[in-house]
């Protein structure tokens, strides 16, 4: 386990212990030079981290056995994140650069996210040009969380980001965690609206996860219709009332930064004991948090992770009689 240090009395070591141990024969897990038992008439297909030794098929990497169809192929655990065209990112901006931002994204190198890479803030498609260059601190600026999506690989290893979505961007009003991206799995959606608790989660698939209040993406078509124009008379007597109205849109609400927290550890939680960290298990977990009246700092103590240990265990053991 990583992330933290859990102060484990006897008795919650020897269940956490029984829990991980069903765990890990529910998972059909391997180490090197371990036997994988197969059917030889099936014609099975040798994936990633098999062999063949003597007649049988034996792993080469530790890790848990997976199957898709007569395809056999073991996923390592631990393994360093490899981008794909296409994955999910969320990075923090270390760098403003010449028509590029850089971003530290858990990766050996930092990613590129180019200025025509990048949508306006006003939505519309143009030219870049040098005044754009000069402003690209309007858009982000060190230290800034982003989330980008994989355009390219390039031939120095690096990649470059494009952000040409609505759903892509800055993101604030909320907390950045990073996990092992083994963790995470690429899905089809890593954008989640968890509506319950006003608050989106984004999984990212380099393990960078972001967890922050509930943006509406506002229809264009609406914030482009001409206003009416007021006498400056009457603009000058808003002025404290559209003031006071930003303030107002600019605070979070203190149920919305709690179920924040609650969430983010739900998935320390989830990153502590080495657990698949999905967006349905971490409803779960936080689900249960509140049943049973935990409060959100003690969700990080050692009995809340054992009692974390011991459900999942029950959910996969019931999940693999299922499908026997």
């Amino acid at each position: 386990m990583g992330g933290m240090d859990l102060p484990l009395n006897q008795t919650q070591k020897v269940r956490l212990q029984t829990a991980l141990e069903s765990l890990s024969a529910a998972a059909n897990s391997v180490t090197v030079a371990d036997t994988i038992p197969v059917n030889q008439e099936d014609n099975i297909l040798k994936g990633h981290g098999t062999t063949v030794v003597d007649g049988e098929v034996v792993a080469t990497v530790c890790g848990v056995i997976e199957r898709v169809d007569k395809l056999v192929s073991v996923r390592t655990l631990r393994a360093r994140y490899k981008p794909d065209v296409g994955d999910i990112l969320v990075g923090r901006v270390i760098e403003v650069a010449q028509k590029r931002w850089k971003l530290e994204v858990n990766f050996s190198q930092h990613a590129v996210l180019m200025l025509s890479s990048m949508n306006f803030p006003d939505g519309i498609q143009r030219r870049r040009t040098a005044d754009d260059e000069l402003n690209m601190r309007s858009i982000f600026q060190e230290n800034d969380v982003v989330c980008a999506e994989v355009r390219e690989k390039m031939r120095d290893g690096g990649f470059q980001l494009h952000a040409r979505s609505e759903k892509y961007g800055k993101l604030e009003k909320g907390q950045m965690l990073t996990v092992s991206p083994y963790l995470v799995k690429k899905r089809k959606h890593h954008f989640s609206h968890l509506e319950e608790y006003g608050v989106d989660l984004i999984l990212g698939c380099n393990g960078f996860i972001w967890v922050g209040e509930h943006v509406e993406v506002k229809d264009k078509m609406i914030e482009d219709e001409p206003t009416p124009t007021k006498p400056d008379s009457e603009n000058n007597k808003s002025q404290k009332s559209i003031s006071l109205e930003d303030q107002e849109e600019a605070y979070t609400p203190l149920k919305t930064r709690e179920s924040i927290c609650r969430i983010a550890n739900a998935i320390r939680v989830l990153s502590t004991l080495g657990f698949t960290i999905t967006v349905e298990v971490i409803t779960e977990i936080v689900d249960m948090s509140v049943k049973k009246g935990v409060d959100v700092h003690d969700m990080l103590g050692a009995e809340f992770c054992v009692l974390v240990a011991e459900k999942e265990a029950e959910r996969r053991s019931l999940l693999a009689r299922r499908n026997r």
